[in-house]
């Protein structure tokens, strides 16, 4: 089933959207918010699965159009953002431009922040930016929603908490984070408010595009209408969302709500492209000693979205345009 959160409030209104994004039913009467559904999934699934097999049956005759316009990300807030960096090639690239060797522990222990949750960003909201000089930068990643999951899980039975999976835009400002990462402190002002998908969906809905905890699709990511990328989000993943749990799940529990991300997605083949415009201009760097592509300026516009092999999108494209943050008022 996909599920969506049209903007009402600071935590939305669920509704089921169907399979084809055409149409929508609330879910109120099942559970008001996403979070609410989470809290309670073993008993409201089943129920706003049964909404779901009736609305794309035909059988919702009050069913309403589907505009993700209208949409907060799924879960507008959340208790848990974790971004890791499953794609050692992409964490590689980077080092390798800088001139700096990557630690071999890279290889077997995820790279991990815990991001801003409390403001989330919805699929077709402006990515506000207060200076063009901060290096606006796109990052198109996946992220799995988990239930509840216990302290010091196994990776293989931490894919049993997965609920959901949405897209993410992971808005980064790259000329700040050296600064930052300097203090040996992480991200926080370089990492600004995240957009996902319009909707999150279960993992049934990827069919055999999910496998060994890895979504086996190319997720595309365009700025101003140009390619810049449609990696396979399940090749070269290094760690898989199982292992990204329990990584997140050594020395503490997870709450029911808690995303997952999988870092930026990046495949060796250079054919393929990025998915942000840092791994552009690491390229640029070793190949020229310089980059020449620019990081976004006001009014571009970033497109993320993933199709599944016929061609349909199956989460909802994020589709932002960045925008000069005019001041609190």
């Amino acid at each position: 089933m996909k599920l969506a959160s049209l903007k009402n409030g600071r935590d939305g209104r669920l509704v089921v959207v169907s399979r084809d994004l055409e149409r929508y039913v609330a879910a109120d009467a099942v559970a008001p918010t996403l979070q609410a559904a989470m809290d309670d999934w073993a008993r409201i699934a089943p129920r706003l699965q049964e909404l779901s097999d009736r609305l794309n049956a035909g059988a919702i005759l009050d069913a309403l159009p589907f505009d993700p316009a209208q949409c907060a990300a799924p879960l507008p807030r959340a208790y848990q953002w974790a971004d890791g960096s499953a794609y050692v090639v992409h964490v590689e690239l980077v080092r390798k431009a800088r001139g700096a060797e990557m630690p071999q522990s890279f290889w077997t222990d995820p790279l991990m922040y815990q991001g801003g949750s409390d403001s989330f960003i919805g699929p077709r909201d402006d990515i506000l930016a207060v200076d063009e000089a901060h290096g606006i930068d796109l990052e198109a990643e996946v992220a799995v929603i988990t239930g509840d999951v216990p302290m010091g899980i196994d990776a293989g039975k931490a894919l049993d908490h997965v609920r959901l999976l949405m897209l993410v835009n992971d808005v980064s400002l790259r000329n700040l984070i050296p600064k930052e990462l300097e203090k040996g402190f992480g991200f926080f002002q370089s990492k600004p408010a995240t957009a996902f998908s319009p909707v999150a969906v279960t993992p049934d809905e990827l069919g055999d595009a999910w496998a060994g905890g890895k979504v086996h699709l190319p997720l595309h990511a365009e700025v101003n209408g140009k390619f810049l990328g449609n990696p396979n989000a399940g090749d070269e993943m290094t760690f898989h969302f199982g292992q990204l749990i329990a990584h997140a799940a050594r020395t503490r529990e997870l709450e029911a709500g808690s995303i997952i991300g999988s870092g930026t997605v990046s495949n060796r083949d250079r054919a393929k492209g990025s998915c942000c415009l840092a791994e552009v201009r690491m390229l640029e760097t070793i190949a020229n000693g310089k980059p020449t592509t620019p990081f976004l300026s006001f009014g571009d516009r970033v497109r993320i979205d993933m199709k599944d092999r016929a061609g349909a999108s199956i989460f909802g494209a994020i589709d932002q345009r960045v925008t000069k943050y005019a001041g609190p008022t």
